[in-house]
């Protein structure tokens, strides 16, 4: 455990007053990349895409569900492992009411390498 020094409420309250100048820069950062990464350029896919899904064969463009957008997932799940990665299978049980998307022209699919009985599981 880290040795935590015992200060004076005014020592805390000068610390603790320097924090939001500091939190401010980082959110302009996080900003500035997340503005950056949406300007990325975009590449057109080529390659042909199947996939095993509950429902049996899909192509990418399926995934599309005819909205304008796909946001698609990687499900860290080896095809030789018991279970997937803990934080995907949080995401997974955190994406909510498909709607919300689809209000949005924007369809969600998750893909793994796993078998499908896997996933299904």
């Amino acid at each position: 455990m880290n040795d935590l020094k015992i200060a004076t409420h005014e020592e805390w309250l000068a610390a603790r007053l320097e924090l939001p100048e500091r939190e401010k820069a980082l959110t302009r950062h996080r900003d500035e990349v997340n503005t950056a990464r949406r300007m990325l350029p975009i590449v057109e896919i080529t390659k042909d895409y199947t996939f095993d899904g509950p429902r049996g064969k899909a192509e990418l463009l399926d995934r599309f569900e005819g909205r304008s957008q796909l946001l698609v997932y990687h499900l860290m799940f080896e095809p030789d492992a018991d279970e997937a990665c803990p934080a995907c299978s949080f995401w997974m049980d955190s994406w909510g009411y498909p709607a919300h998307l689809h209000a949005r022209d924007t369809s969600f699919t998750a893909v793994s390498p796993a078998p499908v009985a896997k996933l299904e599981r």
